[in-house]
């Protein structure tokens, strides 16, 4: 525990103008990010008598090493500052809402040449025309069978849009009027294009329009007698009022406005939101967090105008953001919106009538969300930390270990051998900071040998980082474990995982978390290693970081046999009662670190599979080979290509095309590779 008076800024060092700042730990590691109208009045008010500082923020302040600030011009750019340094650095005394369940939106790929309606989750895309969320994905399906009736727009896959195009024969859909067909040339794609946006139009509530449309046609219709095609109009007028109906209206129909409402105790805080459109409920989501610093309703609101629409595209901010309690101050917040969304915003909080009534609604819905988080959360926080404190008392560590890291080792008969490493902080899956290795230059069923390699290559780029940051440096300044982890970084082979779960941290600026890249994947220790084996494996975690010199990290092994907690050194095993909770999540930890490593490892086992055949042909790599089989689908398809076909693949000359021809042609057309750690058929995908 830190006592701040030892890094309290000098008086009169901190300006009074409008800001940001961070406070860190020891590590260097961001902890808490804030804004102020004026830098000296709001960090004074964290050195006071720790006596008077609410919990929350005396523990932050006495978790803190350091403090440091950037002076920006208005508070609109301290607002902007703080969302990315939040969503930067992730620190973890700053509220962070978590959604209580994943929303599906409904999309409309307008940045696509025939645009598709499809159901999608996760994080917003350039060109795509989203509306919702919605509470269902089956909600969104029931509404889009129904308007597709009027709007037959593309909802097919690229491969089925692929596949009909090639064939001459639309899907299903298209057979039965729901969809216009655009992959056989029934319709232009400008029509399509055309009768997308007249979907994303009735979807945005301008409906009147279309419904007026049609019925003019219905009547016209009947007037020139041709029945047959106004009774079809009239069930389409039908299918739009059904799927209107699934939306209640409860504003004016011009209405286009968010309602937040937060409820919140000591501890937690739920934030629920209603997306209002056309004056109909379009969607509705909701947030929980753990209120780790202090902060009240007013904040709590201005976090969540932050996350709602900090990665919003502009057209998503409505004209209206009612809220329960304004942000403190609220212009500069209103200004932010404003900027996001191109035009001026109404932040209020509505005194009277059927906003006020329908506020209300939002609010009990938060409280309703809240009494049901703590419901089926009251236990986990209590069973978490009673575990961690049971491993501590287990192992003999003198503090619960807060940040616990799990090796595991994965192979294939001895070949393609990987290692996976998960994090987890608090007794929670830190999903963000898992890493996967992989291991050259040996094979064989040699887990001892490999364990030793994997934890030594973790801690020894910990230790260069930490020399990077100025925080660690040998004794006699030669820099040996710098040199040492680039040795590390070359064994790692080209195909290795993608970048945000390799180890290494190409494309990022020395210094690590200094406010211009990003925070070095290896820079905090844990303090646990666990390893995913009996008393080899954790002799071998214990030497390699005896050989680094790091004597403040504790290494345990779990064996599956028994279920036994193995310690350097120790010829018997400790061994936790079956009922315990840190037992359960020791083995929560290593269930997590060997499905890592298993799906690693048959990720790379499938992918060579997949190119079997043509390892046969000389001088081609693996990426001309990834390259063959993805521009042809399958290596079947491949083999029946002719030479200039295969000439058509980018960085495929004549002469390599020939000897690729020539390996297939003689390679036995047996039957179909089968993938053994998965059995399945990867020739005929």
């Amino acid at each position: 525990m830190a006592d701040p008076s030892s890094y309290r800024p000098r008086p009169g060092e901190i300006p009074e103008s409008p800001g940001v700042y961070r406070f860190r730990d020891e590590h260097g590691r961001v902890i808490y990010v804030g804004k102020a109208k004026s830098l000296r009045q709001r960090l004074s008010s964290y050195f006071q008598d720790l006596a008077n500082l609410h919990p929350r923020t005396r523990t932050m302040v006495t978790t803190a090493a350091s403090v440091e600030w950037t002076v920006v011009s208005t508070e609109v750019e301290a607002l902007q500052l703080e969302y990315s340094w939040i969503k930067e650095f992730d620190p973890r005394f700053n509220v962070k809402y978590r959604d209580d369940k994943s929303y599906p939106s409904l999309a409309v790929t307008l940045n696509e040449e025939y645009p598709r309606v499809q159901v999608m989750r996760g994080p917003k895309k350039k060109g795509v025309r989203y509306f919702g969320p919605y509470a269902h994905a089956w909600a969104i399906r029931e509404t889009v069978d129904l308007m597709l009736r009027v709007f037959p727009v593309r909802t097919c896959s690229a491969g089925v849009f692929k596949r009909s195009a090639q064939i001459g024969r639309p899907c299903l859909l298209g057979y039965i009027g729901k969809c216009s067909a655009p992959c056989v040339g029934r319709i232009s794609a400008e029509d399509h294009r055309r009768l997308a946006e007249d979907f994303c139009d009735f979807m945005a509530g301008r409906t009147g329009a279309h419904l007026r449309r049609l019925e003019q046609a219905m009547r016209d219709a009947a007037e020139e007698m041709e029945y047959e095609r106004a009774a079809r109009l009239r069930d389409d007028i039908e299918a739009l009022r059904r799927a209107m109906e699934k939306s209640a209206v409860v504003l004016a129909d011009a209405t286009d406005a968010d309602l937040i409402a937060v409820a919140e105790d000591e501890l937690e805080a739920a934030v629920q939101i209603f997306h209002v459109r056309g004056g109909r409920v379009r969607g509705q989501r909701g947030w929980v967090t753990d209120k780790v610093e202090e902060v009240g309703t007013a904040g709590l609101v201005e976090h969540a105008l932050q996350q709602l629409y900090g990665e919003e595209s502009g057209d998503a901010v409505p004209r209206e953001v009612l809220v329960q309690a304004l942000p403190e101050p609220a212009e500069p917040v209103a200004a932010w919106l404003a900027d996001r969304r191109g035009s001026h915003v109404d932040l209020r909080v509505p005194q009277r009538g059927d906003k006020r009534s329908l506020l209300e609604t939002v609010r009990r819905n938060a409280q309703q969300a809240l009494a049901l988080h703590k419901t089926r959360r009251a236990s986990d926080l209590t069973t978490r930390s009673r575990a961690l404190e049971e491993i501590a008392e287990a192992l003999g560590l003198d503090s619960a270990p807060l940040r616990i890291e799990c090796f595991d080792i994965s192979h294939f008969q001895g070949d393609d051998v990987v290692a996976s490493m998960v994090v987890f902080e608090d007794g929670l899956a830190r999903k963000s900071e898992y890493r996967r290795f992989q291991i050259k230059g040996f094979a064989g069923q040699d887990d001892v040998r490999a364990m030793h390699e994997v934890v030594g290559r973790r801690f020894r780029r910990y230790l260069r980082e930490r020399q990077r940051t100025g925080e660690w440096a040998t004794e006699d300044g030669s820099g040996d474990l710098g040199a040492a982890a680039d040795a590390v970084d070359a064994a790692d082979g080209p195909d290795g995982p993608a970048p945000a779960e390799r180890d290494t941290d190409a494309g990022r600026e020395p210094g690590g978390e200094n406010g211009k890249g990003r925070p070095p994947k290896f820079a905090y220790p844990p303090q646990l290693v666990v390893v995913d084996g009996g008393q080899p494996q954790v002799a071998a975690a214990r030497r390699a970081l005896d050989e680094l010199g790091i004597d403040d990290v504790a290494v345990c092994g779990l064996a599956k046999r028994l279920e036994e907690v193995w310690l350097p050194g120790e010829s018997d095993p400790v061994v936790l009662p079956r009922t315990s909770e840190g037992l359960y999540m020791l083995q929560r930890v290593r269930d997590e670190a060997h499905r890592f490593a298993i799906r690693y490892q048959r990720g790379k086992r499938s992918r060579s599979l997949k190119a079997g055949p043509l390892d046969a042909v000389p001088g081609l790599g693996e990426s001309r080979k990834q390259a063959l089989i993805k521009h042809f689908g399958s290596v079947r398809r491949l083999r029946a290509a002719t030479v200039e076909q295969i000439c058509e693949v980018p960085g495929v000359g004549r002469k390599t095309a020939e000897a690729v021809a020539e390996a297939l042609r003689r390679a036995a057309p047996a039957a179909p590779a089968v993938n053994t750690a998965t059995g399945e058929i990867l020739e005929d995908q």
